[in-house]
């Protein structure tokens, strides 16, 4: 069973009668650096559809009360779901930490990232993605993340 934090549960179904676009970031372990700009893409982009998937790597990690700890730590407002029984990671076929998935409003994959970076690419994808959805007023610039320690950007 799937638990989730921010946000009673979401259905697929539910997700395809909803916004003009998606966006599944599966949070699949911790992000350095990613959970900024996931963040700011949320806060930037409010027809975005952003949802957090938590698939554990270790066993504290499946811990509901040290994902909510964290989640509340790191400043994530938008949907996460906790994964415990890794359902989400293999209907993905999923096979990395972290791990992107850019979803069009038809459902698709259009675009993924494995691993940390090329957050700049990732972004143009969400703004062709609102573009194709319809979306005029989708800024071509990309968010500025001042992330510090182990949320810095890799180099």
């Amino acid at each position: 069973m799937t638990e989730w934090l921010n946000s009673p549960a979401l259905t697929a179904e539910g997700l395809r009668q909803g916004g003009p676009d998606r966006f599944l970031d599966l949070l699949l372990h911790q992000l350095p650096a990613g959970d900024s700009y996931v963040r700011a893409w949320a806060d930037k982009y409010k027809d975005l559809v952003v949802i957090g998937v938590h698939a554990p790597e270790f066993a504290f990690e499946k811990s509901t009360r040290n994902v909510r700890a964290a989640v509340a730590d790191l400043k994530i407002n938008y949907p996460v779901a906790i994964d415990n029984d890794y359902a989400i990671w293999r209907a993905f076929n999923n096979q990395y930490w972290p791990a992107h998935y850019f979803i069009d409003a038809e459902g698709r994959i259009r675009h993924h990232h494995f691993g940390e970076g090329d957050y700049e690419e990732s972004e143009h994808a969400i703004q062709r993605l609102l573009a194709e959805a319809g979306k005029t007023e989708v800024s071509a610039d990309v968010v500025a993340v001042n992330a510090a320690g182990a949320r810095r950007r890799p180099t």
